[in-house]
């Protein structure tokens, strides 16, 4: 058994840890802040086994054309970072092609068809059952073009992949769900899915749970990850650490560090907005507002809001803009209170140009090991990507997985 240092106290970061430490290896985790508050914390909280295929490019000028004037509150753009990750973007525009996209969907679906059932044992392990709502996800239509298509979709994801949805009139669901004000035109019922009333304190959970077992956390500095002639070193509050082997689980932050290592990670930054308003009606499960790219799920401090994408860079301060416009439309259609006031939550999904998580060995470095680039399903497949990882380090990776080795993509 070995010893690793984990740079990335997330939920890819922490399901590593745990990963590794079920095998016998010694684990530090280091972070800059607590675990779970960084894109852990704000998500949707959506275990999203529907999830089977990676959110494409659009290939219609018609639909581009409207990201670019800003027709469309999916996606929100400033042209500086977007220029920047031009090259990642374009990759990820010709992966989003039709016989592509289905390639590296085979591969994306067999991840989501395991995140339940690789997040069940910790779930029971860290006693955070109580976080679980095993009801499922609503996509809701607000036109009847668009539910007719989606009721196609749905169709077809149920032959290809076996994923159980269930194709409701827009009437029959507002019945089913009192907090909707009107009937939308249709809802497809993704019935698998999972979702968490808290995402930020089920990640806290899983550390606490690692913690338990004999794992260390650490406040530290990733940017200080130095290779010795038997390992990696790193600078915590507590002193120089060090260990055989580390594993980079730092999210958007991982191309940035692994710059000084000689490696050029291309990346597309998708960042979210959260915004919590007070639940004056029960809402049953998580639902989204397809028209307006905005999602609302029942959450511990009320209902959390959620938006699409906004390409900007990473350290470009909080503009709301988007999820104003989302909550705004969202009102026609839900019951809502006043927002509850906290400090303008945001987070960066990491998403690479192929669309999958980078498993695996560093292709330059021994005894280092990638573990990020989950885009929008970093809490859903942290357990299983994490696995994953494990059976690499051990020499038993299974060939299905071979798409997500850093060795072929940098």
């Amino acid at each position: 058994m070995a010893e690793f240092i984990v740079l990335g106290a997330g939920m890819v970061g922490i399901s590593s840890a745990l990963a590794l430490q079920e095998v016998g290896h010694t684990v530090t985790v280091v972070d800059r802040i607590q675990p779970g508050l960084e894109s852990s914390f704000g998500n949707a909280g959506i275990i999203q086994t529907e999830a089977v295929e990676p959110y494409a490019l659009p290939q219609d000028i018609s639909t581009l054309w409207r990201y670019a004037i800003g027709q469309t509150n999916d996606v929100l753009w400033k042209l500086e970072p977007t220029l920047r990750m031009a090259p990642a973007l374009w990759r990820y525009f010709l992966n989003s092609a039709t016989d592509k996209h289905r390639k590296i969907s085979i591969t994306y679906a067999k991840l989501a068809a395991l995140a339940t059932a690789d997040h069940a044992p910790l779930i029971e392990a860290s006693g955070s059952e109580e976080l679980i709502i095993r009801n499922g996800l609503a996509m809701l239509y607000r036109d009847e073009a668009s539910f007719e298509k989606e009721k196609a979709r749905a169709e077809r994801l149920e032959r290809e992949f076996c994923v159980r949805s269930r194709i409701v009139d827009g009437v029959t669901y507002q019945a089913e769900e009192p907090a909707l004000k009107q009937a939308p035109a249709g809802a497809i019922h993704w019935l698998d899915s999972w979702s968490c009333k808290d995402p930020g304190g089920l990640t806290q959970a899983y550390a606490a749970l690692f913690e338990q077992r004999g794992g260390r956390i650490l406040h530290g500095d990733a940017s200080s990850l130095t290779q010795t002639t038997t390992g990696w070193v790193v600078k915590t509050e507590q002193g120089i650490v060090g260990a055989e082997q580390v594993v980079i689980a730092l999210g958007p932050w991982s191309p940035e560090l692994l710059k000084r290592f000689g490696y050029r990670i291309p990346m597309v930054y998708k960042r979210g907005y959260h915004g919590h308003y007070q639940e004056t009606t029960h809402l049953n499960r998580p639902f989204l507002d397809v028209a307006n790219g905005v999602l609302a799920a029942p959450m511990s401090r009320g209902i959390r809001v959620t938006t699409g994408a906004a390409l900007v860079d990473l350290n470009d301060p909080a503009d709301p803009e988007q999820l104003e416009r989302g909550v705004n439309a969202l009102r026609s259609l839900l019951e809502m209170g006043e927002r509850v006031q906290e400090k303008q939550w945001y987070g960066t999904r990491p998403c690479m140009p192929d669309m999958l998580p980078v498993v695996g060995k560093a292709p330059k470095h021994d005894r280092m090991w990638f573990h990020f680039g989950h885009g929008h399903q970093g809490f859903t497949q942290g357990p299983t990507t994490a696995k994953i990882l494990m059976a690499d380090i051990a020499g038993e990776r299974e060939s299905q997985w071979l798409p997500l080795e850093p060795s072929a993509r940098f």
